[in-house]
């Protein structure tokens, strides 16, 4: 595909970077020259320097034979990203993306009239981020999840401790120790993270220490399966945040709306600080101090919080107070890592989730570069590999013969199968049939051809 990015900043970067992986042909524009510079001499990309709403510049790229531009600028007003797409829309790009910052361009009458303009979609990273904290905070005894079918079957990530009844296992024995107890669950694990690489597992693969385990299973089977590993279900009522970041607003506004007690955010910026007392719920409480000052978070009384959130704009900072919160016994903690060489680092260290808001991004923006039979993309924390939920189309490869019969690519799995109204686990005799919506993990790789056998 030809994509055009425009915008430097750290999600159109990261898109530039990733989607050159995939055979793409990539151009970016940004009007920062170091930028460009940087980023050429470390991935395969053209890059033309200016300003992406000038029309004699968007047909310089090549936006009258983009399959895809996306409008990703930060340090630009949200106006100038839609004009740029739009204008790349006109000129002939088949599709178009702008990056937004302003919710309210999200509600269903304005996406609608956007749609209706030639935006073929928005996207709004901080939002993005905020939704997935709070669904962590809902399902929260794995480090990440995911639902499909809405919640018909569930994908949990759990990290094997060292009191984890796994460490002398693997795969086979593991699912028939589970199916053996009493209210049995069927499961599959679909991909184990180890010290930073993604590993599709066999039946005889062992499990090691510090392994993160990527389970998919039926709704069900799921809390006999989490009862077995150990992880109960932790009734979150009271949230700290810690950083009054734009993700920390948006977080705190919605977890008001649900049966949380109290929220409190704790930001160092006396400024801040009244600014989001004056815009937040009466629920949400605001204290001026030091994320990373212990004695203040005790004094602020962090120990009765079930969760902690750290969203400041600094990894590091985010990463330290996650752990001093931590060793002050609050039982899950969350930060927002934007440095993805952090992101094992911050696991390591005992952060609970890590929210990454270019990775969330770049599931939705992918989407847009595979086949109209994909319905979602998404990251999880931990891997490289992506998570994509399909619809068979009709005479496609897939349907042609059970999943045993097909080659199907070496790095790819295919984890459950919603038909109609019931769900279940894929297995070698499972015969995927037209309109089957499907749960597939995937190493990057692996999926254009994955998607090629959908279509």
């Amino acid at each position: 595909m030809k994509i055009i990015i425009e915008g430097a900043g750290q999600v159109g970067t990261h898109l530039a970077k990733m989607l050159s992986g995939e055979s793409n042909d990539i151009t970016l524009i940004d009007a920062d020259a170091s930028r460009l510079k940087a980023l050429s001499a470390s991935a395969d990309i053209a890059t033309i320097q200016g300003p992406a709403s000038q029309i004699s510049l968007l047909r310089e790229a090549g936006c009258a034979t983009a399959d895809l531009f996306i409008a990703a600028n930060p340090r630009q007003s949200q106006s100038v990203n839609i004009v740029s797409a739009l204008l790349a829309k006109k000129i002939g790009a088949k599709r178009v993306v702008a990056r937004i910052d302003d919710e309210s361009y999200l509600s269903p009458e304005n996406k609608l009239l956007f749609k209706d303009m030639g935006l073929d979609m928005m996207f709004y990273p901080e939002k993005s981020a905020s939704d997935e904290i709070v669904d962590m905070l809902l399902h929260n005894a794995s480090t990440d999840s995911m639902d499909f079918a809405r919640g018909k079957l569930q994908l949990g990530v759990f990290k094997l401790d060292d009191d984890s009844p796994l460490l002398d296992m693997n795969v086979l024995d593991f699912q028939q120790t589970v199916k053996a107890l009493p209210g049995g669950a069927d499961f599959r694990i679909v991909a184990i993270a180890r010290d930073a690489k993604t590993i599709i597992p066999q039946s005889d693969t062992a499990f090691k220490l510090k392994d993160y385990l990527y389970i998919i299973s039926c709704r069900e089977g799921m809390p006999t399966l989490m009862k077995y590993l150990g992880k109960s279900k932790i009734e979150v009522k009271r949230v700290m945040i810690l950083g009054g970041s734009e993700i920390a607003q948006m977080v705190s506004a919605r977890l008001a709306g649900q049966k949380i007690e109290e929220v409190k955010i704790v930001e160092i910026d006396p400024k801040r600080c009244r600014e989001l007392s004056e815009i937040l719920p009466d629920l949400v409480h605001v204290a001026n101090g030091d994320v990373t000052n212990a004695d203040f978070l005790s004094d602020e009384g962090i120990r009765s919080y079930q969760a902690v959130l750290a969203t400041c704009g600094n990894d590091e900072v985010n990463i330290l107070s996650c752990v001093i919160a931590r060793k002050l016994g609050v039982p899950r903690v969350i930060a927002q890592v934007e440095n993805l060489e952090y992101l094992h680092l911050a696991e390591e260290m005992g952060v609970d989730a890590v929210i990454n808001k270019k990775l969330i991004t770049a599931g939705r923006i992918l989407k847009f570069t595979l086949s109209d039979k994909v319905r979602s993309v998404r990251y999880m924390s931990g891997t490289n590999a992506e998570v994509l939920e399909y619809t068979a189309a009709p005479g496609s490869r897939i349907t042609k013969a059970p999943l045993k019969d097909i080659d199907f690519p070496s790095n790819a799995i295919i984890g459950g199968i919603i038909r109609g109204g019931d769900s279940f686990l894929a297995v070698g005799d499972t015969h995927i049939e037209p309109y089957d919506r499907v749960a597939v993990f995937a190493l990057p790789h692996a999926v254009k051809e994955v998607d090629r056998m959908f279509k």
